[in-house]
């Protein structure tokens, strides 16, 4: 059984842009301005979590100064 994939609108707009011969040095500019678009993107998402539950620096604070967090990436036996 096959399936049938559909590109989505960001895929058929680089499709447009790869059609057109890029040099190196803006195919590397499209590359950070995309890549600082989603990093803001997702920056501005995690601040109004973070402002949903109240969250402030004291909070961070304390995070990072638990002597066992409860999450992360702490060796388990």
């Amino acid at each position: 059984m096959s399936s049938v994939r559909t590109l989505s609108n960001l895929q058929q707009e680089l499709i447009k842009l790869y059609s057109a011969n890029i040099k190196e040095d803006d195919l590397l500019h499209i590359k950070r301005y995309l890549a600082s678009y989603f990093a803001n993107k997702a920056i501005d998402e995690a601040d109004e979590i973070w402002a949903q539950k109240g969250f402030t620096n004291d909070t961070m604070n304390q995070w990072l100064n638990e002597d066992n967090p409860g999450y992360g990436n702490e060796n388990r036996d």
